[in-house]
C-alpha cells in the first residue's frame, strides 16, 4: 500500500440493487472525481461545500454518459479516512458500477486493497486498532448481542479501558526508571510495596478481561452445534424449525440428507452454527457412506451435540451407538416426534444421558422448540458465563496480548518479592505496556496490520 495514492472501490455488496456506491479517498480525490462528474450548470466537485450531496452525471474520461448519480463530498479531515472522500451514489447495476470504477481508474485512482479505507482511518488517527477491528465485527454481527458488543468497541469502550491500564503501568514504569537514573544517590521514587500494589491492581483487571474472552468469542463467532441421529428421526425438520426456513429437504425416505448442511441461527442472542448431518447407520450406498463419514467428522468437531432420537420408536442399537459417540461431549438429548404415541420411557433415557438435558420436541407441531432453545443457551453458557453489558474480549489476538501482559506483571511481582534490581522490573513492566499497546495499535508491526486489514472487504 502507498498512502499517497488516491484509492477507489465499490462500497456496496455485489449484485443488483437500488443503489450502488463507489468510494474514492485520497489527496487527489476531488481532482479525480471532477474528471468523471458533471454537475448542474457545469459545476464540478471543487465547487461544492464539504458534507453536501449533489445531483449530476457520472461520465467516462471521453465524456460518454455512464449514469445519473448523486455525489457526496467529505473533505479532510472530517471523513472516515481523514482524507478527502468522494462517494458516487449510482443505480445499483453491476455494469454501471464496473464502468464507474473503470472511469476512476483511468482518471488516476487505483483499486483499494482489502481494508485499506479502514487502515487509513487508523494510520490517520481516526480509529485505534481495536476500533478498526470492531468495524468488521459490526459488519459481520449475526445477533443483537454481537452488534451491541461491536458498537461498544467501535465507540471506544475497550480502548478506553486498555488505555487506562496502560497509562497506569506507564506511570509505574516512569517511577521505576527514574529510580534507576538516581540509583547512585540512593533516591527511591516508589517503594517496593507501592509498586506491587499498583501492579496488582492492573494485573487483576487484566485477569478479569481475559475471563470474558470465551463469552466474547461466542458472541462474535458463535458456537457449532451438530444434529446427529439415525436416519428419519427428524433432524432436518428440527433444523428447519430452528432456522425458521426450509433449509433442508425433508421426506419420509430414510437417508435423504447425504451431506452436512449448515445454517446460522440466533438462539437467545447467541449465534449458533447449526449443522444437519446424514443419518448414522451402516450402509452399502457409496454416496450415503460418504455422508455418514462427514457426519462423524462434524460430530468430532462440534462444541455442542444435539443427539436426536425418535420418541415414537423403541431405542435401537443405532441409537445406543449414537449415545456412545456423544459420551464425554457437551450434549442435549432431543426426543423428537412427541406428537406421536410414545414408545420411549423417560426413565429408560435418564440412565443414558450422563446428566445431559433431555428435551421432548415435535418439529412438525412446533412443540418443545422454545425449551430446546433454552437448553442450547444453557449448555453454551454452562460454565457460569452470562451475557455481559461490560467490556468483552472478542478477538484471539487481544486475549493473547493480555495473557502476555499478565505473565510480565506476574514476573514483576515475583521480582519485587525477590528484591531484584530495578532494571529487571523495568524490562517486564515495559513488556506489559507494549503488549497492551499492541491491542490498540500504540505498539505494533506492519505484519500485524497487514494481517488484520486483509480480513476486511475491499470497499471498507
Amino acid at each position: 500500500m502507498n498512502a499517497g495514492d488516491t484509492i477507489c472501490a465499490i462500497a456496496t455488496p455485489p449484485g443488483e440493487g437500488g443503489i450502488g456506491i463507489i468510494r474514492v479517498s485520497g489527496e487527489k480525490a476531488l481532482d479525480i472525481a471532477s474528471r468523471v462528474f458533471a454537475g448542474a450548470g457545469g459545476r464540478t466537485v471543487h465547487d461544492y461545500q464539504t458534507h453536501t450531496l449533489h445531483h449530476g452525471e457520472l461520465r467516462a474520461p471521453d465524456g460518454k454518459r455512464i449514469d445519473e448519480v448523486l455525489v457526496a463530498i467529505m473533505k479532510a479531515p472530517r471523513s472516515y479516512t481523514c482524507e478527502d472522500v468522494v462517494e458516487f451514489h449510482c443505480h445499483g447495476g453491476p455494469l454501471i458500477l464496473r464502468l464507474g470504477m473503470e472511469a476512476l481508474l483511468l482518471s488516476g485512482a487505483r483499486l483499494a486493497e482489502p481494508g485499506e479505507f479502514s487502515k487509513r482511518a487508523f494510520l490517520n488517527g481516526r480509529l485505534d486498532l481495536a476500533q478498526a477491528e470492531a468495524v468488521m465485527d459490526l459488519i459481520s454481527a449475526r445477533t443483537e448481542a454481537g452488534l451491541r458488543v461491536a458498537l461498544e468497541q467501535l465507540r471506544g469502550a475497550l480502548s478506553e479501558e486498555l488505555g487506562r491500564l496502560r497509562e497506569g503501568l506507564v506511570r509505574l514504569l516512569v517511577e521505576v526508571e527514574a529510580g534507576i537514573d538516581f540509583s547512585d544517590e540512593d533516591i527511591t521514587f516508589i517503594s517496593a510495596q507501592g509498586l506491587a500494589n499498583g501492579v496488582t491492581v492492573v494485573r487483576d483487571r487484566i485477569t478479569q478481561l481475559i475471563r470474558t474472552a470465551e463469552e466474547g468469542r461466542m458472541v462474535r463467532e458463535g458456537v457449532t452445534a451438530v444434529l446427529v441421529g439415525r436416519p428419519n428421526v427428524g433432524k432436518s425438520s428440527l433444523m428447519n424449525a430452528l432456522a425458521k426456513a426450509d433449509r433442508a429437504i425433508v421426506t419420509p425416505i430414510p437417508g435423504t440428507t447425504r451431506d452436512v448442511l449448515e445454517e446460522y441461527v440466533n438462539v437467545r442472542g447467541i449465534p449458533v452454527r447449526l449443522l444437519d448431518t446424514a443419518g448414522l447407520r451402516e450402509t452399502v450406498d457409496v454416496v450415503e457412506r460418504e455422508g455418514v463419514r462427514r457426519s462423524h467428522d462434524a460430530l468430532a468437531r462440534a462444541e455442542l451435540v444435539l443427539a436426536v432420537l425418535d420418541g415414537s420408536e423403541p431405542l435401537g442399537d443405532e441409537d445406543q451407538r449414537l449415545l456412545d459417540l456423544a459420551r464425554g461431549k457437551e450434549a442435549i438429548l432431543v426426543v423428537n416426534k412427541s406428537d406421536l404415541p410414545p414408545r420411549l420411557e423417560p426413565l429408560q433415557l435418564k440412565g443414558l444421558t450422563e446428566g445431559n438435558r433431555i428435551v421432548w420436541t415435535s418439529a412438525t407441531a412446533s412443540a418443545g422448540l422454545e425449551e430446546l432453545r433454552d437448553a442450547i443457551r444453557d449448555a453454551v453458557l454452562k460454565q457460569g458465563l452470562e451475557p455481559s453489558e461490560g467490556v468483552l474480549i472478542t478477538h484471539l489476538r487481544h486475549r493473547g496480548a493480555l495473557e502476555r501482559a499478565q505473565a510480565s506483571l506476574d514476573q514483576v511481582l515475583l521480582s519485587v518479592e525477590r528484591r531484584m534490581a530495578a532494571e529487571f522490573l523495568a524490562v517486564d513492566l515495559r513488556a506489559a505496556v507494549n503488549a497492551i499497546g499492541e491491542i490498540i495499535g500504540e505498539t505494533t508491526t506492519d505484519d500485524i496490520l497487514d494481517r488484520i486489514f486483509k480480513e476486511f472487504c475491499i470497499g471498507k
